[in-house]
């Protein structure tokens, strides 16, 4: 019997970009491919892309260059692969180059470098198709593309306009991940909270009664699964105080990962945020009024062109009284093609890089704080990998990769992906140290 073409794959950047890389894997296991973890052992290499920030290509462009030394036959997706002739001119050996999202050309082009061996047979797959993420967490894409003009951003130019899925898709693809064993879902987009604005919310039929693609039904719905929901990418629209009584009622984590990028009006005006006029503030406060245990996480840019002193300043001051659980922080690059990059007052580099450094000092010494006050609370934890010397687990306020952890003691029966509830005993800047109960 002959044996079946390898597939080696390289997936970088976000969760969305790994959801792709999941979609391609799937499709080609399905046709009989097989795929394989080292470069060695695939007759060829797929590098998906991230090509959001100059840091971003700089490392797709070296993830290239590393399978093609290593390997020889690679095709790029991606969204670096909108730059066609620019990969070409740093990489000439690339066999193949796709842009974000076009599953069919890069399923076509494997085709026709290396023939799949027999017609495609469904149950060559599991019915949840291949992850790449740990068995009992998976992330649910639910749209595709931006509609915002953000002047720092150019997903719009590389991923297109906003294209929900329908609802009905979105939850029959839920159910398939619960059913395969996921304990943890992380719902995912360019922007959560403006699911299905571009089909008007039209409404599908579901367990055969109707729920319109909105994100409050979605996520309504979500919840009666019975596994932890996780929302990220949510703007501050007015609606998003609908999901606070869901996470009340434990039908949502409390959890929101919402990308205020900036607190100073001035600076959001110039960076043409949506909701830039919102009153975050006084949200935040009524959020946590209603779930104390409400966690936050946002990512912000410092050296915005144009941003003065006075701006970071106000930045800072906003962190203090707002004191977010996680903060992750961007010196501002121009990125190639970004509006931005035509504002005035450039900020110089030495600037960002303190201004940097003086957000995370401030941030650290405010998620120190909020931690301790967890300290002797008795927690939900979900675990990731049992060592020799502990058990890493997360906290209902921690995502995956992104934030901090739970460490238990060795010796304990548990296993990836077991819920269980502990009692905090320590706390440091950004982690937790806790006991089985």
């Amino acid at each position: 019997m002959k044996p079946s073409p390898k597939i080696g794959l390289v997936s970088l950047g976000c969760p969305k970009a790994l959801v792709d890389s999941e979609r391609i894997i799937s499709r080609l296991q399905a046709e009989g491919y097989s795929t394989v973890s080292t470069y060695e052992g695939a007759d060829l290499v797929v590098v998906n892309t991230c090509g959001f920030l100059n840091s971003a290509r700089e490392e797709s462009l070296s993830a290239i260059g590393e399978a093609l030394a290593k390997n020889g036959r690679v095709i790029v997706t991606g969204c670096l692969g909108t730059e066609a002739d620019f990969i070409k001119a740093k990489h000439p050996r690339v066999l193949a180059i796709t842009g974000p999202q076009q599953y069919d050309t890069v399923i076509s082009t494997v085709h026709d470098l290396l023939p799949p061996p027999h017609e495609p047979f469904l149950d060559l797959i599991p019915p949840q198709g291949i992850k790449l993420t740990p068995h009992h967490y998976a992330y649910l894409k639910i749209s595709e593309g931006c509609n915002h003009r953000c002047s720092f951003c150019i997903i719009p130019k590389l991923r297109g306009a906003l294209v929900s899925r329908p609802v009905n898709e979105v939850l029959k693809e839920a159910e398939k991940l619960v059913a395969s064993g996921v304990q943890e879902i992380l719902v995912i987009s360019q922007d959560t909270s403006a699911y299905g604005v571009d089909i008007n919310y039209a409404e599908f039929k579901w367990k055969n009664l109707p729920i319109a693609t909105r994100m409050t039904p979605l996520c309504r719905a979500l919840g009666k699964l019975g596994v932890w929901i996780r929302l990220h990418y949510v703007y501050p629209y007015p609606h998003v105080d609908e999901l606070i009584p869901l996470m009340g009622d434990k039908q949502l984590l409390p959890y929101l990962d919402i990308p205020f990028q900036h607190a100073s009006p001035r600076v959001l005006k110039a960076m043409k945020r949506p909701a830039a006029e919102i009153k975050t503030l006084e949200r935040i406060f009524a959020w946590r009024k209603e779930v104390p245990e409400l966690t936050i996480r946002s990512t912000f840019i410092v050296g915005f062109p144009g941003e003065t002193e006075e701006d970071f300043q106000y930045l800072l001051e906003w962190l203090e009284e707002a004191e977010l659980d996680r903060v992750g922080c961007f010196r501002y690059e121009a990125v190639s093609g970004a509006a931005a990059n035509k504002l005035p007052n450039a900020v110089p580099k030495e600037i960002s890089e303190r201004r940097w450094h003086q957000l995370m000092a401030t941030q650290k010494k405010i998620s120190e704080r909020r931690l301790s006050q967890r300290v002797g609370q008795k927690i939900d934890v979900i675990v990731d990998s049992v060592r020799s010397n502990n058990i890493v687990a997360r906290s209902k306020g921690d995502a995956p990769e992104i934030d901090g952890k739970v460490f238990l003691p060795p010796g304990i029966n548990l296993s990836p992906g077991d819920i269980s509830t502990v009692q905090v005993e320590r706390s440091g800047e950004y982690d937790l140290w806790a006991v089985p109960i």
